[in-house]
This record gives C-alpha cells, sequence and structure tokens, in this order.
C-alpha cells in the first residue's frame, strides 16, 4: 500500500484531477512517484492519463496566432474603468498644459497676471464696498420700476384703466397678484384651446 504526502492511500482510489494534472506537467517530487505507481496499476485511471495527454498532444501541436495589432486597443474601449474624479481633473488639466518650456513660461506668466489683477480687482472692490452697494441697489430700483411699469401697462390695455389704477396704488403685492391672475387666466385659455381643438379632432375621427 502507498501513501501520498496527504495520508491518502493512493492505491485505494483513483487519481483526482489535479493528481493527473501533475503527472502530466511532469512534475517531479516526493509526492509525485506514488502517483506513478499507482497509474501503473490501475487500467482506468490510465486510461484517463491517455485520453487526457492526447488532448494535450492536440492543444500543443496548434499553430500559435498572433492577436491583431489593435485588437487590445478595442477591447479596452469597451471597458468601463472607474476613475477617481480627482484623477481625471488632474489629467484634465495637465493635457491643458503645454509641454515645451516656452509654453510653460508662458501659461506660469499669464496665471500670475491674472492672479494680480484679480488680487487688485478683490482689494479695489473691497474700498468701494459702499459704491458697488449703491450700484447693487439703484440696479434692482430700476429693475422694479421696469416691472411696475410693465405690469400696469399689461393690467391697462388688457383690463383698462381701473385696474392699472388698483395695481400702481397697490404696489408690489399687487403687482404680483396681477401676475398670478395673468399666468391662470393664459393658462386656461390655453386649457380652453387645447381641449376644443382635441375634440375637434375626436369628431372628424
Amino acid at each position: 500500500m502507498v501513501v501520498d504526502p496527504s495520508g491518502d492511500t493512493v492505491n485505494h482510489r483513483h487519481l483526482l484531477p489535479d493528481e493527473i494534472d501533475l503527472l502530466l506537467d511532469d512534475e517531479e517530487g516526493f509526492g509525485v512517484a506514488p502517483l506513478r505507481t499507482h497509474l501503473e496499476q490501475c487500467p482506468d485511471c490510465q486510461a484517463r492519463y491517455d485520453a487526457l495527454a492526447a488532448v494535450v498532444g492536440r492543444l500543443e501541436a496548434l499553430p500559435l496566432l498572433a492577436p491583431a495589432p489593435r485588437l487590445a486597443d478595442r477591447v479596452m474601449t469597451q471597458v468601463q474603468i472607474f476613475e477617481p474624479w480627482h484623477v481625471a481633473a488632474r489629467d484634465s488639466i495637465r493635457r491643458l498644459i503645454p509641454q515645451s518650456s516656452f509654453g510653460k513660461a508662458a501659461v506660469g506668466a499669464t496665471g500670475g497676471v491674472m492672479a494680480v489683477t484679480m488680487s487688485l480687482l478683490a482689494v479695489w472692490i473691497g474700498h468701494r464696498a459702499d459704491a458697488l452697494l449703491f450700484l447693487t441697489n439703484l440696479v434692482m430700483e430700476r429693475s422694479r420700476e421696469g416691472v411696475s411699469v410693465m405690469a400696469v401697462e399689461t393690467a391697462r390695455a388688457l383690463f383698462g384703466a381701473p385696474a392699472a389704477a388698483a395695481i400702481q396704488n397697490g404696489g408690489t403685492v399687487a403687482i404680483i397678484g396681477a401676475a398670478g391672475a395673468l399666468a391662470l387666466t393664459v393658462g386656461a385659455v390655453a386649457f380652453g384651446v387645447k381641449a376644443v381643438a382635441t375634440a375637434g379632432r375626436r369628431r372628424r375621427a
């Protein structure tokens, strides 16, 4: 009775697939000798070994085919590769930076000029915050007056002078209410026109 290193009695069982693979690969070692001894004594394992050896021989006889030159590129274009956002941003910025020394110097000089300009602009805005606030308030006031005049003229054209006077006297609340009423009116008219058109198509059908 021959015992392999794992403690199994090789003579009392058939060879496992991985053990036959060891024999096919002509492996050498302490545990291979009992496998060869069992193979010589077991017709069933010998038949399995011969069948697999024939397959291996046919595979080794096949000609070696070289892949197409662009095969790897075509395969990789269909592979979804996860790329962290910071890596993608770094690569995008790196592609925008010129490779030549003159280009890098030009980009650095341009960036420096822009940084100095933005710093001076921030300092000027800080010192002129009151002027900027005044300008902002002036623009908002002019915009509000323009919206108010537009709302009054629209109400006068659609509903007459009394409605325009009511909006003019009511201020911002009246303008918002008039705008809401106008939106509802336009929506109701559009819905009615659509309903009439749909009914007409159904009758013709």
